[in-house]
């Protein structure tokens, strides 16, 4: 608990704000269910950890292309948005 710190909440969902028209705010692209919502928050989250690779992590991987996925060693490779929609089937 010594190392918890509201910032990466804040940065979290400035990223989210950011990333996703849903949460800015006046915005017409809203969900009128809860379950497409939810459905669009998973897809970004995925999409982000996945298959975006972060500057610094790259950086800090000598240059290779690097997820938080992969840092994590939840993942081997950059997931491609083809594999992600595959995870639908």
């Amino acid at each position: 608990m010594d190392k918890a710190s509201t910032s990466y909440v804040e940065r979290q969902n400035l990223s989210m704000r950011m990333g996703m028209r849903r949460f800015t705010r006046l915005s017409n692209g809203f969900s009128k269910k809860i379950e497409n919502l939810a459905h669009a928050v998973s897809l970004h989250y995925m999409y982000y950890n996945f298959a975006r690779p972060h500057a610094t992590l790259t950086k800090q991987n000598g240059g290779r292309k690097t997820t938080p996925a992969m840092a994590a060693g939840v993942s081997n490779h950059v997931w491609t948005c083809h594999e992600i929609a595959g995870l639908l089937d």
